[in-house]
């Protein structure tokens, strides 16, 4: 039975991780934080692959692994807006949009007594934007990028953070008020 615990293990190191890796950049130690960004990307595949292929999902594992990607994603985004790396509006608007999206699940848990938490395409799609801004923004300081596309993925982090967010408040409402509905026959 241990064996089911061992993509939590993997978890739970990625959210003990998140410190050293905003030490890191705070330092300006690049290359140890990519190292150890990139090492946390690989345990959340690999944690996610363990469970899915063996059939090791737990309910502490559905809790715990968006938990550790947001809270990578989010304190990677804070230590370069600090840095003036990452511009601090794009770092207000990732933080809003996770907070509206965790407010919309509570509201509707609340309103419905149930809650079932699956990311929309949109949302894989802003991750994987986020995350490679957060790679382009420390490996542009390590060798340089051209400016271009650090910009370019900036946007496009930003367009996608804006639409998936918007998007979850579409869908929250739109539940809750089905829901409301059903209640009310």
């Amino acid at each position: 039975m241990w064996a089911r615990q061992i993509p939590n293990l993997i978890t739970g190191t990625r959210i003990m991780l998140v410190p050293l890796m905003v030490w890191l950049l705070l330092k300006g130690k690049f290359t140890p934080a990519l190292g150890i960004f990139t090492l946390m990307g690989a345990s959340d595949a690999l944690d996610g692959y363990l469970a899915k292929r063996y059939g090791w999902q737990t309910n502490l594992g559905k809790f715990m692994d968006p938990l550790a990607d947001k809270t990578m994603l989010i304190s990677a985004y804070v230590a370069l807006g600090w840095l003036g790396l990452i511009p601090i509006w794009l770092v207000i608007l990732v933080v809003l949009r996770d907070i509206v999206i965790l407010g919309g699940a509570a509201a509707y848990h609340v309103l419905t007594r149930h809650l079932s938490m699956v990311p929309s395409l949109l949302s894989k799609l802003n991750t994987l934007a986020q995350i490679v801004l957060v790679l382009a923004v420390i490996f542009d300081q390590l060798v340089g990028l051209p400016s271009l596309l650090i910009q370019s993925l900036v946007g496009f982090a930003l367009i996608t953070t804006v639409t998936s967010g918007v998007g979850y408040v579409i869908d929250w409402s739109s539940r809750a008020r089905k829901a409301l509905q059903k209640d009310m026959e």
